[in-house]
């Protein structure tokens, strides 16, 4: 088909005229392609809501896909005909998007996230206290820049986070100490990059055009940087970019595992914990909406339900009856064995 080429390459336009992330343009293309393929190759100006339901059943049916890829997917192919094709959409309304099943998120105790948080050193230790001390994505965490950071008034300020909105949160005063270390070393480590000349740093949007030095500051290094230089992707320079989300995450699924934490906890774990723990200190449910980011105030109330107060607080009537005297395996010996009178 000689035509793709050329739409993805209207699309790719498109997404980058709209400052949206490189993450969500590799994702839309993708689906793109896929959509592409799946209809053999046929230009998606001559496809319809049939073709689109069709593509959608496949995923759900066939390849079993979780109901938020689904709807990626769904978004993709839109913007594909919205702002690519600007082909009109009387059909949108009819499209059913799937549903996210319900659930509560999994929160480990203070003195589990304490065990875990004493397995980690250097690096993942900081970034964990920034998930769990802060509330930060692990996304968020590594597009921090060193100008993000306000050591002084133990602040931490995130720029065009989820939504592309910016916000403020706390830092936890026992990382005070070891951000000043580290970015010491990081200082070090730009310095050593100026003088072999790839010291550059990525910038958002069009700001390398408009502030022509920023790319060799300090302040818009990143926090956390990767030790050599990659290739842009979009503009083919070479810059320094921060290290990658999945060298955190083995960090804490190791740290996880050698504190003897049998449950399936994860990075974006420590942000639940920072949200329950606050609630369970008396943080009111408006101020934790506004430390997470949150656009509605129901995202948020999701903690309520996890944190140990209210109902989750009241003792279980099984409280109130003594455990047994006998040893718990003779107990569990006879439990299958009925007795008949």
């Amino acid at each position: 088909m000689t035509d793709a080429p050329r739409l993805l390459d209207q699309m790719r336009e498109a997404i980058r005229t709209r400052h949206y992330s490189y993450r969500t343009e590799a994702q839309y293309l993708g689906w793109a392609r896929r959509f592409i393929r799946f209809h053999r190759m046929q230009h998606p100006s001559g496809l319809g809501k049939i073709e689109v339901e069709a593509f959608l059943t496949h995923l759900a049916v066939d390849r079993q896909v979780a109901a938020s890829t689904q709807n990626q997917a769904l978004s993709a192919i839109l913007f594909l005909y919205r702002d690519v094709l600007e082909k009109p959409l009387p059909w949108l309304g009819d499209v059913v998007r799937a549903k996210r099943p319900a659930y509560l998120p999994l929160v480990l105790s203070r003195a589990e996230v304490g065990a875990l948080l004493g397995e980690l050193r250097g690096v993942p230790w900081l970034v964990a206290m920034v998930l769990y001390g802060s509330g930060l994505r692990l996304s968020e965490a590594l597009a921090l820049r060193v100008k993000d950071l306000d050591l002084e008034g133990k602040r931490i300020f995130v720029r065009s986070g989820k939504g592309a909105k910016d916000r403020v949160t706390m830092l936890a005063a026992s990382a005070v100490e070891p951000f000043r270390r580290h970015l010491a070393g990081v200082r070090e480590q730009h310095d050593y990059a100026e003088r072999k000349g790839y010291g550059g740093v990525d910038l958002p949007m069009a700001l390398e055009r408009k502030y022509r030095g920023a790319v060799h500051e300090f302040g818009w290094q990143y926090v956390f940087p990767a030790r050599s230089p990659t290739r842009d992707p979009r503009t083919g320079a070479f810059r320094r970019f921060h290290i990658l989300p999945d060298s955190i995450q083995r960090h804490v699924k190791g740290a996880l595992s050698r504190a003897g934490i049998d449950k399936p906890a994860g990075c974006h774990t420590l942000r639940h914990c920072f949200a329950t723990h606050l609630l369970e200190s008396g943080v009111d449910i408006r101020t934790l909406q506004t430390l997470l980011g949150h656009s509605d105030v129901s995202t948020t109330q999701i903690y309520t339900h996890v944190a140990n107060k209210g109902t989750v607080a009241i003792p279980s009537p099984g409280d109130l009856c003594p455990a047994p005297a006998h040893p718990l395996g003779w107990a569990t010996r006879d439990a299958g064995h009925s007795h008949t009178p």
